[in-house]
């Protein structure tokens, strides 16, 4: 017994001295307290050289970590066991975190770079007067296709997808909200609808689709699309740049029934150690310069209008990816549907996709 508890007072020995001799390098690299800032972000979602900028003006140290999904990274910041100063969830993960105390207010006194964002993307339904959520990149979901597969199918509306003529030829994204919204917005209604009677209407027509669905898919989507794998696929308007880059022949529409207006917002979640810093980050990527950059590097739409100035024509006029505001009113932000609710949406996709075996 007196072995066990020497051999348990050793190992407990070394791990305090492990841990002081990491603290130490730590504080002598200057990336400790206030002088580290730990950015909770999507993959491959900012420009690195905008990183190091920020760390060369500040002398903050920036750490980066990454997720793949909505869930995942609200369960992380629940758990609480990691700091995380900044992180940028989509507009309805925004709205479940305040609900769940996850987030902290933002003071705008901080922020003064806030005056670049375009108005059109403040003050909406998840987060009003931007009390929690500064906008990072936004954009829409649609339809990327092959004008020369489909022949003289434009997609104006989501109805041409079930032309027989597609049969086999479209692939979906693995989304209960962006098939589901589809379905929804197909019959003229909206994509947060919540009446059973539409829901169910929505998956009957969506399963009467299934003879021209090739396959539903992940991020593996876009390979598929730029390698004329499908004809048709429903996309993020993001994706639908990145496919395009690769592949010059296809093209990407929002259909005139309307669809989904996307949001990815910059926050400052309860676990944040450095507030100050958080604030000097976010006020560093409103920098029209900085955004512009940032926008040029990942590819999707930019909120910022000063930056818009900056950016070359042939993005900043593609009304593909800047639609002017007749079509953004007919759009939808994804509103926060409840467990119960989301869960049923879910169901209901599961029930689309076995139909398909």
């Amino acid at each position: 017994m007196k072995q066990l508890v020497r051999m348990f007072a050793v190992v407990m020995i070394v791990s305090l001295g492990l841990m002081y001799f990491i603290s130490y390098l730590n504080s002598s690299a200057g990336y400790s307290g206030d002088n580290t800032l730990t950015i909770y972000n999507w993959g491959d979602y900012v420009d690195p050289e905008l990183l190091t900028r920020f760390e060369e003006e500040t002398g903050i140290k920036v750490i980066y970590q990454t997720f793949d999904s909505n869930e995942a990274m609200m369960t992380k910041i629940e758990q609480g066991g990691t700091t995380f100063d900044v992180s940028i969830p989509s507009e309805y993960a925004i709205s479940k975190m305040k609900e769940e105390n996850l987030l902290l207010k933002l003071d705008h006194s901080k922020i003064p770079n806030l005056k670049n964002i375009d108005p059109r993307f403040m003050n909406l339904s998840f987060d009003p007067d931007n009390a929690y959520s500064i906008p990072y990149f936004w954009g829409t979901v649609g339809i990327v296709y092959n004008p020369e597969l489909v022949g003289d199918l434009t997609f104006a509306s989501w109805n041409e997808l079930w032309d027989q003529s597609l049969r086999n030829q479209i692939l979906l994204l693995d989304g209960a909200r962006e098939v589901m919204g589809m379905g929804l917005n197909s019959l003229g209604y909206s994509l947060n609808d919540t009446e059973e009677a539409h829901l169910q209407e929505a998956k009957a027509k969506l399963q009467q689709l299934t003879p021209n669905v090739k396959a539903i898919v992940g991020d593996e989507i876009k390979l598929l699309l730029a390698n004329e794998e499908a004809a048709v696929g429903l996309v993020w308007s993001g994706d639908a740049s990145e496919i395009m880059g690769e592949n010059e022949k296809l093209d990407y529409v929002v259909p005139e029934e309307g669809s989904n207006l996307w949001f990815d917002n910059m926050v400052i979640p309860k676990t944040a150690k450095n507030i100050e810093g958080a604030h000097q980050f976010i006020n560093f990527m409103l920098d029209p310069e900085v955004a512009a950059q940032n926008t040029e590097y990942v590819g999707y739409s930019s909120p910022n209008q000063a930056a818009m100035a900056l950016l070359p024509e042939e993005i900043s006029s593609d009304e593909r990816f800047y639609p002017d505001e007749e079509l953004t009113s007919r759009l939808e932000v994804y509103d926060n549907l409840g467990k119960r609710m989301l869960a049923h949406y879910n169901e209901l996709f599961l029930e689309f996709k076995m139909h398909r075996k």
